[in-house]
Parts: C-alpha cells; structure tokens; sequence
C-alpha cells in the first residue's frame, strides 16, 4: 500500500514597512527579500514552501491619526480576505506566520489577528518597542506594535538594543533569540592597493532626519581634511538631495554624485572603492556595511548599537564618537596607512563570510522555527 505524502508546512510572510515588491530600493526591502531567500534555501519538505501573504504597506512617517486609521482600516479588510481565502483554498493555509520589521511607525495590523483565528503560531523579526510613543501622534500605531511584539510565539532581533527592550518589557516566557544581519556573498573580490588618491565612498538615501544628519556630518568632517587627498562617490537619491548636493558643493569635482544604482553598477563601485564612510547615526544596523565588507571594503561609521552590530571596530573598519573631528580623526588615520586599509578590506570579507552570510542565516532560522513547526 502506497502511503500518501505528508502535505508540507507553509510559511506566511509579511513585511508592513516595505513589501519585497516595493520599487523603491531599501536595506529594508532587501532584508526582506534576503529573510524570504533563506527560507526557501531550506528542505522544503521540512520547511514547507513561502508565501507572501499580503503586500499593504501599512507605513505612517508623519504621525497622522487619519492616516493611521485608514491603514486600520484596509488591514481589517485584508485579515478578512486572507480567512476567505484559507477557508475556501484549504491546502494554502499557512501553519505559521512570519513578519519582518514591526515598530511604531508601521505596526503588524494583519499578522497577529490571522495567527489568532488560525491558531497557529506568530513570528516576529525584526521588532522594536517604543513605548514612549505610546502617547503622542502615533499612539494608536504604537500601541498596535507593542500589542504585536506581546503576541508573538518567537521574536527575533538584529540587534542587541532591540533584544534588551523586547526582553525587557515582554510577557513572561516569550521565547527571544537574536537573528544577526546576512546577505548573499558577492564573489570574493580580488587582492588590490588602495588607490591614489584613495577612493571614498557613501551609499545612503538622501531623505530627512537621521540620514541628512549622517550627510552633514560627513561633510563636516571631511571639511576637516581638505589637505588631505581623496575623493568621494555618492550613490544614493530623495527627497533631501538637494540638500545633500549643496552640503557638499564647497568640494567640488572631488565629490561625484552617483544617484541610485542598480545592484550592477553598485557592486562595480564597491569594487573600485577603498573605504566606505558613513557615519550612520541612529541606523537599526544598515546593510550598506555588510554589502561593503563582503566586496572587501572596511568601512568607517560612528558607534551605536545598530553600527556595532555589523561592524567589528579594527577589525573590519573603525567606529567613532558623534562628533565631526572624531569622524575626521579616524578617517585620517585610515587614509594615512594603505597597508592598514587594505588588511581590514580582506579582515572585513573574512568576518562577514564567517558571521553574516546567508546560508549561516537559514541554517539558524531552521533551528529557531523547527519547533514551531508541525
């Protein structure tokens, strides 16, 4: 007698900030795409296949109770087509469900509610509490994160920042683990000299807040370091663009802007760069330096939780202080030790291969969601 297959587990997957779709490039729409690309790495008759359930974007940046309430509203309607759907297509059903990146600004508002009604379990990566926003112009969309965050089975952090408030404030016994960043390993690049005069790079997006001031502090410093010589490729576009440009208009044809990149022309920049500079203020940890260390590029950011989560100060670059003659002091140095450079260019590759690579990461998701699993 043939004994019929065992139907295989089936992963739902969310990402409310940014959908693995979106048209905009991100770290955070690639971490998503990443997360979805290791768990298809694994046994599928283990693990079962993926599915992303759903693409709103449940996104509020300005703090607006109307908007909030609207997305409330579209995610209500879409918990409800995804039941439908799972009622009348029982072989889709998911036996668990995984959201990437929950916080105050773009709350899981579908997730827990269909985990609820299908009794199954409910995974978070990537989750950060805010409880002072619980008051203020996100309150509804903070308190909608922190009752997410409480109802998952597993959480699992980026950083340990994130990992102390989630163990901190969380309900007694949830099960939180640490899920460090990862990417798909380029080729590893080839053994060169840095250049003369040494090639700079910066990636980011030019958008207000925390990335316009990491901008300002770049320029800042290298105003200190006029004597010195280097150049400087920007690659990256938004809103503030114009006031990247002007920030860096006093350097003249030593800074070239790039744009946005495609992967292509992106990884041929991080091949002919020596260092990348960004100071990377208030980053959850920033992908930019993963990507730069696996093309054997060290980098130089200033010290914070997220930064210290990717970055191994001397071993695969330097982190320092806040403040514009910090920033000025370590690039300095850097630039004036090409043998130094080029040691943590191929130190950095190395680290990342063995602590940050992508097969590493599916291998630790199989462990941490076996359990959940049926």
């Amino acid at each position: 007698m043939t004994t019929p297959p065992i139907a295989a587990p089936r992963i739902a997957f969310y990402a409310p900030l940014k959908p693995v779709d979106h048209p905009i490039p991100s770290g955070d729409r690639q971490m998503a795409r990443l997360i979805l690309r290791a768990l298809e790495a694994l046994d599928p008759a283990e693990i079962g296949p993926v599915e992303v359930a759903s693409s709103l974007r449940v996104y509020d940046g300005a703090g607006d109770p109307a908007v909030q309430a609207r997305l409330t509203a579209a995610a209500a309607a879409e918990c409800d087509r995804l039941l439908s759907l799972y009622a009348a297509e029982p072989d889709r059903r998911p036996v668990l469900w995984l959201s990437y990146h929950v916080y105050y600004k773009a709350p899981d508002l579908i997730g827990p509610a269909v985990a609820r009604r299908l009794g199954i379990p409910y995974v978070v990566v990537e989750a950060t509490r805010a409880r002072k926003r619980l008051t203020g112009p996100w309150s509804a969309f903070a308190a909608a994160a922190e009752s997410a965050i409480e109802a998952a089975d597993l959480v699992l952090c980026v950083s340990a920042r994130d990992r102390q408030a989630v163990e901190a404030y969380g309900p007694p016994g949830q099960r939180v683990a640490m899920l460090p960043p990862f990417l798909d390993l380029p080729p590893a690049p080839d053994d060169r000299e840095p250049g003369s005069p040494p090639r700079l790079l910066t990636v980011a997006m030019m958008r207000p807040g925390d990335k316009l001031a990491s901008y300002r502090l770049l320029a800042g410093s290298l105003s200190l370091l006029t004597a010195r010589p280097w150049t400087l490729d920007i690659v990256g576009d938004g809103p503030a663009a114009a006031e990247v440009s002007a920030l860096f208009a006093p350097f003249g044809p030593r800074v070239t802007f790039h744009g946005a990149c495609a992967p292509a022309d992106l990884a041929a920049h991080y091949h002919s760069a020596d260092l990348l500079v960004w100071p990377g203020l208030n980053e959850a940890f920033g992908m930019v330096y993963l990507e730069a260390q696996a093309h054997g590029v060290p980098v130089l950011a200033v010290d914070n939780a997220g930064t210290g989560t990717v970055i191994r100060d001397g071993l695969c670059g330097r982190l320092t202080g806040p403040a514009c003659q910090d920033f000025a002091a370590a690039l300095s140095a850097l630039l004036a030790d090409p043998p130094a450079l080029r040691a943590l260019g191929r130190s950095a590759r190395s680290y990342i291969e063995t602590h940050h690579a992508l097969p590493m990461a599916a291998q630790r998701l199989r462990a941490l969601l076996s359990g959940l699993l049926p």
